[in-house]
């Protein structure tokens, strides 16, 4: 893999960029503080509102934070360490979909409607949230396998977070609780999806690299 290549991910290949780029450790500071603040407070109106699509997204904001604070101390390491951290961010991003997948199956057996206000407040300010760590990133998306990961977090955090504003409206018009878990397995949908793109750009570049080693030309 060349350093230009453009993966299925929308991300380019840069294996130096993030390391040598304090800029991009201060984005990385900021995405980090504004994942796991805000994840404590979702997390908490989620059980307040009795809502899996809020807890669901809380869960994500931590575990996103948790791994941008791993990525911080990734950029100092060789590009097939970044490769293997970024395998795990996908192995454990597929973990937390198939975990909410569950768990909304469980839920629907018992389910109660929502509190439709508080979850729909929660969301709007989630969404804010989002969109102010995808502009941060925005510059830094294309990158490495590493680089990728935290970009596609932050843009699917945005995204899921309408869909938890959509299931507050629905939940407040019906009165069911279907809107709430509908929304809940989607987010875990798109843990899935991201899981899918970071785990086979990671193996590529660990190919790329043993590649690399044994004297074999990348194309």
């Amino acid at each position: 893999m060349t350093e230009t290549e453009t993966s299925d991910c929308g991300c380019t290949g840069d294996t130096q960029r993030a390391a040598d780029d304090p800029a991009y450790r201060r984005a990385l500071w900021i995405v980090v503080v504004l994942n796991l603040g805000f994840g404590v407070i979702e997390a908490f109106g989620g059980f307040l509102a009795d809502s899996q699509a809020l807890k669901a997204d809380a869960l994500d904001f931590i575990g996103d934070g948790s791994i941008t604070l791993i990525g911080i101390l990734a950029l100092a390491w060789s590009g097939r360490t970044r490769a293997r951290v970024a395998l795990t961010q996908g192995l454990f991003l597929g973990g937390l979909g198939l975990g909410v997948i569950g768990f909304a199956v469980w839920r629907s057996l018992t389910a109660v409607a929502p509190e439709a206000g508080l979850m729909g407040g929660i969301a709007v300010a989630a969404l804010v949230v989002n969109i102010a760590a995808a502009l941060v990133l925005m510059r830094f998306r294309d990158g490495d396998a590493h680089v990728s990961a935290i970009w596609l977090f932050s843009r699917n955090d945005a995204v899921a977070n309408v869909g938890v504003i959509i299931a507050a409206a629905l939940v407040a018009w019906t009165g069911q609780a279907w809107p709430d878990l509908m929304v809940a397995a989607i987010i875990a949908l798109i843990f899935l999806h991201s899981a899918y793109l970071i785990v086979r750009r990671a193996v590529d570049e660990l190919n790329a690299q043993h590649g690399a080693d044994a004297g074999v030309p990348i194309s």
